[in-house]
């Protein structure tokens, strides 16, 4: 979505990826939440909004993100909410409760620990429940699904690694106009956010192709104008293939400088690190115009697309 009223950046971004594994989730929160607050000049519970991304079943306990609370200081109370998803997601509501002009800070952070279970079987309860999540695929049978179809099709499909699956945690703040100016030299304004979601079971899509990601991109307004960077949240080399295209990502785009999820992937944190790294090459003056793309569900059925740029358009 674009034509917005208010002018929304990214001020602050911290992230603790693969730290040590006997951890809670709020011990691997803790340090980057000094940090990104510390960034943007906030003390802990001083921002307007706060916003997390995470899942219970990863945690394998009922309402696990309110363990993460001890973290952020809930005491005096604070306006918070939750997202049961990555936390790309949950920084788009607090975009949207930035919009609405109740609050000018928000606090965005995401956690998540996939080594305190089997990731492949988790990740099969968000498949179709009738036909598909009774077989059991894990993602890797589904990304060599997605990346046959794309063979077949005649596509290209690259060699490289797949995700590197860790624990970890990120956090982002934002703030609106003045605000945002007065907490950093060089925000990264969202000129443009946008999430669009595909049909559940896989047999209704064409898995060489992502509408969802196209018409999330084209409500963001990344086709306005070039950008020159962009962060990319694939699971395996097929699914970064049908990103470019579908992105219009042209050769001389850098893609993906942070390494991505073949680096690292803290499943519910991946998304939410695509949009702070896209932001963080702008407030270093590495980008001018940056994509980032965040993912959820099987073979890219979720998509989200945000664009940031340096500057702050009329």
């Amino acid at each position: 979505m674009t034509g917005h009223l208010r002018d929304i950046a990214v001020v602050g971004f911290a992230q603790n990826v693969a730290p040590d594994p006997g951890l809670s989730e709020t011990e691997m929160l803790l340090p980057v939440l000094t940090d990104v607050l510390a960034q943007a000049g906030l003390a802990p519970g001083e921002a307007d909004f706060t916003c997390s991304g995470s899942s219970d079943y990863l945690a394998g306990r009922p309402f696990s993100f309110t363990m993460t609370l001890d973290g952020v200081g809930a005491w005096p109370p604070v306006a918070e909410s939750h997202v049961e998803a990555d936390g790309a997601w949950a920084l788009y509501e607090a975009w949207v409760k930035l919009l609405t002009g109740d609050a000018d800070t928000a606090l965005v952070y995401a956690c998540g620990k996939p080594t305190a279970g089997d990731l492949e079987d988790v990740l099969t309860r968000q498949l179709d429940p009738y036909y598909t999540a009774p077989l059991w695929p894990g993602p890797a049978a589904l990304a060599g699904l997605q990346a046959q179809a794309l063979a077949d099709a005649g596509g290209t499909v690259p060699p490289g690694p797949g995700s590197t699956v860790v624990d970890g945690a990120a956090a982002v703040v934002l703030a609106a106009g003045d605000r945002a100016r007065a907490m950093c030299a060089r925000p990264a304004w969202i000129h443009g956010i946008d999430h669009r979601i595909e049909p559940h079971a896989l047999g209704m899509r064409d898995l060489t192709r992502s509408p969802s990601t196209r018409l999330a991109a084209e409500r963001a307004g990344a086709f306005e104008a070039p950008v020159d960077t962009a962060e990319l949240h694939a699971f395996h080399p097929a699914q970064e293939v049908i990103l470019r295209r579908e992105l219009r990502l042209t050769d001389d785009v850098v893609v993906t400088p942070s390494g991505g999820a073949p680096a690292a992937d803290p499943v519910m944190a991946t998304g939410l690190i695509r949009i702070g790294e896209a932001a963080d090459r702008i407030r270093r003056g590495e980008s001018d115009r940056a994509l980032a793309h965040a993912t959820s569900g099987p073979c890219l059925q979720h998509n989200l697309v945000a664009v940031l740029e340096g500057e702050r358009r009329p």
